[in-house]
């Protein structure tokens, strides 16, 4: 995947992050415990429509004294429990809910050894200003139940350096306390078990826009923590320890120099008592160009470099081999042996060292790596052959089985059991952020899906990561537009961040695809949201505030501009009169027409809530003229005569995003689906009646914090509904039988 950086998921950034958020409680040492399953008022049974991975996994972690027992985190998706006996990722996090969306990112997770049903997690997205403070959830099943604890700080489990670690860490002296490293506020300290923190003097001084504490490890009953903050000269160092719990010194003669700037990862063998640390100039996943790794022998304060390879070498295209080193593992059952990985390797792609003989030799397992991505053929990139791997900062060996080595990537989890064959070691766990849905009326499949990263995936089945990967010629990064003809099911349109191509139709349902012959000049650079009229004869294209929306009549091969159109808004076709498109511009609360097959656009209704690029408007399937307006905490509006007027809908307050399912068993309306608030909390519902009534079909424990992207019924399976989450991929509920 060399041409498309994973850029991750933002979507809450700027307007939307302030506007739909309700502050979290901020009340330091307030214990919550979390709240039970609320009964809904229609059973619903929720899964994930597979792809399989799709999302940066930023750490795993085996505990070490049950076998079969492991953790893994995501920046944006929560946090999984591995189930030995099943094979799959078991999620611990989706009862997060609306309210809490900055909490999905984890920060940093610990076990404690001395007992193995306890697990901790440090939950914040963001550390920025819009965003609330972190958060800590405390488990003593495993991740079945929790309490949680909100802190006074902002954690950033998906800022820079989210995949160093772990920041958290059970003192291995007692059981009962608890370290925290910070991005911004220095280092924190529990001693009931993660129930109450507190702020511990620490000797580097935190930084308004640095890493802070970069990690936490136990060398014996010495704990370790790396400074992310460090210019990597001596005189700032960036490793410190503590052999009491109270008083914390720098580590005498420990590295220096650019590629020793910044400790990412550190692990303890503790047959040789030695500490192995991956450094890097810069804290990644992106803009790490040197590092290194050394070892310390902790019995005698001896540092010796083993870094494997030196970056800054030539490549074959007469390039710099440039990268970082990143993860770290030892195996727990052979002295001297280790893993580590690099990072940020474009041109010769990352790898794996290992050695066996303490960091006197190493061997690259990339080499002789034999990769099998069958059960997740996206992960080929549109392409020929898997990739080894990039932003590999996740690394662990199974402390039980010293062959079976994981490691995380920028979109999977790949694991061997015995150091050659890799495969994804992914089911269960999904994080991708969903931008787009479709239910074909028709055809095949009842799901295609756009996304950000991974571009478009039809969905032959919803049990199975898409037999043809990601929608390829061409290959998009991220998916910003996604429709097909109400009249014509078979022909579909999309839109994205791409290299070759900002646009495709497919004339197969979405099977397979073709470039547009020509497309406008800003595609490139603003590639937005596209629509195709009722019949598919006409595309509409958006490129966002600053351009004028384009119109093609002739697939794609030529475009003209469309003046009257509202820069920025979202086209949005009739499906049923093929010469009538729709646009609500968000700037000015304006509803725009057309009903010359979109040549040109005047405004109807007007006066209507404005300021927020997130409202949207969704025609109602079969019916001309039949649109519904989301504005968020401003309400559910409809309009039954092509926009030229709105009525409030009063059964509900706030709505974020509206779809349409097949109707119930004698009414005559589609069922409709919100995610919303009909009283005082925002969760998913489904309305027989035309909106006159919902009925809430998730329950508390199926929250997926942040689901305001998209919703949509099915079409031919009553009941069913598609949900799109910023990280926890495409939910779909049924009612339970």
């Amino acid at each position: 995947m060399s041409t498309f950086h994973l850029s991750r998921r933002a979507v809450l950034a700027g307007t939307a992050a302030t506007a739909a958020v309700v502050s979290l409680p901020m009340v330091q040492g307030s214990a919550q415990a979390a709240a039970p399953a609320s009964a809904a008022g229609t059973a619903y049974r929720w899964r994930n429509a597979v792809q399989g991975g799709t999302g940066f996994v930023t750490g795993v972690l085996f505990h070490p004294s049950v076998r079969g027992l492991a953790y893994a985190r995501t920046d944006i998706g929560g946090a999984y429990r591995w189930d030995d006996r099943t094979d799959r990722w078991i999620p611990l996090t989706d009862h997060i809910g609306w309210d809490d969306w900055n909490l999905l990112g984890v920060e940093a997770m610990a076990v404690d050894p001395a007992h193995p049903n306890r697990l901790y997690l440090a939950l914040g997205t963001y550390a920025q200003s819009w965003a609330g403070n972190g958060a800590v959830l405390r488990s003593e099943d495993r991740g079945a139940t929790w309490k949680r604890t909100d802190l006074t700080v902002k954690l950033g489990g998906n800022e820079d350096g989210r995949g160093c670690g772990e920041r958290l860490l059970v003192d291995p002296r007692d059981s009962d306390t608890l370290w925290l490293g910070t991005r911004h506020d220095g280092l924190l300290k529990s001693t009931d078990r993660g129930a109450t923190w507190k702020a511990v003097s620490f000797p580097a001084a935190p930084s308004a826009t640095g890493q802070g504490v970069t990690l936490l490890v136990a060398a014996g009953r010495t704990v370790y923590a790396g400074c992310g903050d460090s210019d990597g000269t001596a005189g700032k160092p960036s490793l410190y320890r503590t052999s009491d719990g109270t008083t914390w010194e720098a580590v005498p003669k420990q590295p220096a120099g650019t590629a020793a700037k910044v400790p990412i990862r550190a692990a303890y063998d503790r047959h040789t008592r030695e500490l192995y640390v991956t450094y890097a100039n810069a804290p990644g996943p992106n803009g790490q160009s040197d590092g290194s790794v050394h070892k310390l022998r902790t019995t005698d304060g001896k540092w010796t470099e083993v870094t494997p390879v030196k970056p800054g070498g030539a490549t074959e295209d007469g390039g710099t081999d440039s990268f970082g080193y990143g993860g770290v593992a030892v195996d727990a059952r052979h002295p001297g042996t280790v893993v580590v990985s690099t990072n940020n390797r474009w041109a010769l792609v990352d790898t794996l060292y290992r050695t066996t003989d303490g960091g006197r030799t190493w061997k690259s397992l990339k080499d002789e790596a034999v990769l099998d991505v069958s059960e997740t053929p996206y992960l080929k990139w549109g392409g020929d052959q898997p990739k080894f791997g990039w932003w590999i900062q996740a690394l662990a060996v199974d402390p039980y089985d010293s062959k079976h080595v994981v490691y995380g990537t920028g979109a999977t989890l790949y694991g061997t059991r015995d150091l050659k064959r890799w495969a994804p070691q992914i089911r269960g766990l999904e994080e991708a952020s969903i931008r787009q849905l479709i239910s074909p009326p028709a055809g095949e499949a009842h799901l295609i899906s756009g996304s950000g990263d991974i571009g478009v995936m039809y969905h032959e089945r919803l049990t199975a990561s898409p037999s043809r990967g990601m929608a390829s010629n061409p290959v998009f990064g991220t998916a910003t537009g996604l429709a097909l003809a109400a009249a014509k099911p078979s022909y579909v349109v999309r839109a994205g961040w791409g290299d070759n191509g900002n646009g495709a139709c497919s004339n197969d349902g979405g099977k397979t695809w073709a470039p547009f012959t020509s497309q406008p000049p800003m595609a490139e650079s603003a590639p937005g949201p596209i629509t195709t009229n009722a019949d598919g004869s006409v595309l509409l294209w958006s490129f966002g505030a600053a351009n004028p929306g384009y119109r093609s009549a002739d697939n794609g091969a030529t475009w003209s501009e469309v003046a009257s159109f509202p820069k920025g808004a979202v086209p949005v076709a009739d499906p049923a009169d093929a010469t009538r498109f729709y646009a609500f511009d968000t700037t000015t609360g304006t509803l725009h027409a057309s009903t010359d097959s979109g040549k040109t656009f005047s405004a109807r209704a007007n006066g209507l809530n404005s300021g927020d690029t997130e409202f949207q408007l969704t025609a109602a399937p079969g019916r001309s003229g039949d649109l519904w307006l989301s504005l968020k905490w401003n309400g559910l509006y409809r309009s039954t005569d092509g926009g030229a007027t709105f009525s409030k809908v009063g059964s509900c307050w706030a709505s974020y995003t509206l779809g349409f399912g097949k109707a119930a068993e004698g009414a005559s309306y589609p069922a409709v689906y919100l995610v919303g608030s009909t009283e005082n909390i925002t969760a998913v519902y489904r309305s027989d009646d035309e909106a006159k009534t919902w009925t809430r079909i998730n329950d508390d424990q199926h929250q997926w914090g942040w689901t305001g992207a998209g919703i949509t019924g099915d079409p031919r399976v009553y009941g069913r509904v598609y949900i799109a989450t910023n990280g926890r991929g495409v939910q779909y509920g049924e009612p339970a039988r």
